[in-house]
């Protein structure tokens, strides 16, 4: 059966659902940093953070398969194997996050965490960016597609590269995007709508990785406190080490009330989670009810755990840092030497390189992100867009990601930037 046809009985079967690329990749294997399509083509995973310790890692097959054969069921039993994990994954975060409720999609976290903020604060409006992405559920879409009122006020993301106004110091401009977050606490006041709180990812992965005024998080945060409402950080793609720490807040210094985690959770088992203090888990619990049947199960726990184990003895923190560095600083010359590479930014093992018009323009340019991704891809290399504009390069390989496949991804980098240079 030709991609084709494969592709047209997905249309019929499952509709017109989203694909990569021009010309849809059928993969059918992968292990490492590789995935390999139904001819046994060879591509480089440079996007993926879903399995974070690397594809199909024999210790977290081992893992799943273990408990999978052993119990599953769920969470209205006992089970030491939940709870030993819940223990572990929140002993990594700053105090005072300490419990931990489960879940099965980064969308689903981020539901409960806007749940718990607005029963701990008896608040209702949520502060978010103006170019975010934190699910598809009918209330996580509304802040990026609406309806955004009454209950969210979009802001401007905070960015060094097109910021607000230009020539000011990083402290004015600081001080410009905190004026932002207070304009939108006074509207939901004069609206006599009281305030939930502020969700923002820690990083702002999906506004394309930009560089903020250095405060900005916790000096943001200060505010959202002071007029009664709580933070909620996204650590969706930032977590897990992703950044270089643990935890993205931590990169941007400011502890969240609530923290959102998905994705790289499970390496590809459905696992979600959102941590909080005692004393908002304790009133979310009394004012709500949350119960999913495939949450907080023996087997999520068991895969979970399996990928912290993997990520703490393969010292994949310090596999992102000195990787992330080598490769950072490889890819950090191509805003001088292409006049189409706007910026290039980066934390941990997270690369974001800005696509612009050039010839003096530093217009997004949407058009060529996109088709050098597809180019990429042709090349054997799996990387994606993304941003306000789509026009940003997003390179975020699984953590196992090694010096010797950085040189041949940058080395395919320059290759095709040359191609649109010349």
């Amino acid at each position: 059966m030709t991609d084709k046809e494969l592709l047209e009985r997905r249309t019929l079967s499952m509709g017109s659902s989203p694909l990569f690329y021009k010309d849809p990749v059928h993969l059918v294997k992968g292990e490492g940093i590789w995935l390999y399509d139904d001819s046994n083509n060879k591509y480089m995973d440079c996007y993926n953070n879903v399995p974070c310790v690397g594809h199909c890692h024999p210790h977290v097959i081992e893992a799943l398969s273990n408990q999978a054969s052993q119990l599953n069921t769920h969470s209205r039993y006992l089970s030491k194997v939940v709870i030993d994990y819940s223990e572990r994954l929140m002993s990594l975060h700053a105090d005072p996050l300490s419990v931990l409720q489960m879940g099965c999609s980064g969308t689903e976290a981020i539901e409960v965490a806007i749940k718990m903020a607005r029963l701990a604060t008896e608040g209702q409006g949520i502060i978010c960016s103006n170019a975010t992405y934190h699910g598809n559920s009918h209330e996580t879409i509304r802040m990026t597609i609406g309806p955004f009122e009454p209950d969210f006020k979009r802001v401007p993301f905070p960015e060094k590269f097109r910021p607000l106004k230009e020539g000011l110091s990083e402290s004015d401009l600081c001080h410009l995007y905190l004026e932002e977050i207070k304009r939108a606490i006074s509207e939901f006041s004069e609206a006599n709508i009281p305030l939930a709180g502020m969700l923002f990812c820690s990083i702002f992965a999906n506004e394309g990785l930009p560089n903020i005024p250095e405060g900005f998080l916790s000096k943001a945060a200060k505010l959202i406190r002071d007029a009664g409402g709580v933070v909620i950080l996204d650590e969706v793609q930032a977590g897990f080490c992703r950044t270089g720490s643990w935890w993205g807040y931590e990169v941007n210094d400011c502890v969240p009330d609530i923290v959102a985690m998905g994705k790289p959770m499970g390496s590809g088992y459905p696992l979600s989670g959102v941590g909080t203090s005692p004393e908002i888990a304790k009133i979310f619990h009394e004012k709500s009810y949350y119960f999913n049947t495939t949450a907080s199960t023996p087997l999520q726990a068991a895969v979970g755990n399996a990928v912290l184990d993997v990520i703490e003895e393969e010292d994949l923190l310090g596999n992102v840092n000195s990787v992330g560095d080598y490769l950072k600083d490889k890819v950090q010359d191509f805003a001088d030497k292409y006049d189409m590479v706007g910026d290039v930014r980066g934390l941990g093992l997270f690369i974001a390189i800005e696509c612009i018009q050039g010839d003096g323009s530093s217009e997004p340019n949407k058009e060529l992100a996109i088709e050098f991704v597809e180019r990429m891809k042709q090349k054997g290399f799996l990387i994606s867009n993304a941003g306000q504009f789509r026009n940003v390069l997003k390179i975020r390989p699984p953590l196992v990601f090694q010096k010797e496949h950085a040189d041949s991804l940058c080395e395919i980098l320059e290759e095709t930037l040359d191609e649109f240079h010349t």
